[in-house]
């Protein structure tokens, strides 16, 4: 990430739409943003995000991909930046999540982009535009249509 531009923060779904099999056209437009985030070196995560992303490519979508073609897309992604939460962190995320009324484990995500200094998290699953502690959210998918049922439902991990 570079020091005069912050990251941008991508969350498991949008990493999971990049690798599927299924749903060509959340596919490609999640490729193009992670190409994009990979040339710009402004591609930001946490370890919450990768462990989502392992469980569902591995063993929730409808081709999942093999344990070793996903431990070898979490070496890639190892490259990003990473939030590694601690304790203090959980307990910034509560008070996201009691602030803002999202689920826990988005504000997690929420808090680990604010800490990584991300203005920008890229999700399907908070609305697009609303803003959190500094974070605004965009849906890399707005105004696609779909043809295809999505892949499941992330947050019973």
């Amino acid at each position: 990430m570079s020091a005069d531009r912050p990251g941008e923060f991508v969350d498991s779904n949008v990493l999971v739409y990049a690798h599927s099999r299924a749903s060509a056209d959340k596919r490609d437009r999640a490729s193009e943003l992670v190409d994009r985030l990979w040339v710009s070196g402004g591609g930001s995560l946490s370890i919450q995000v990768l462990q989502e992303f392992f469980v569902i490519v591995t063993r929730k979508v409808p081709q999942p991909l093999s344990i070793g073609e996903a431990t070898q897309v979490l070496e890639d992604y190892s490259r990003w930046a990473v939030h590694c939460p601690e304790p203090k962190d959980l307990l910034a995320a509560i008070d996201i999540h009691q602030r803002f009324q999202v689920s826990f484990w988005d504000a997690m995500v929420i808090h680990s982009a604010r800490r990584l200094g991300c203005r920008v998290l890229w999700t399907e699953d908070l609305s697009d535009g609303q803003s959190y502690a500094g974070v605004t959210v965009r849906n890399p998918f707005l105004n696609m249509v779909m043809e295809e049922a999505p892949y499941g439902e992330i947050r019973d991990v």
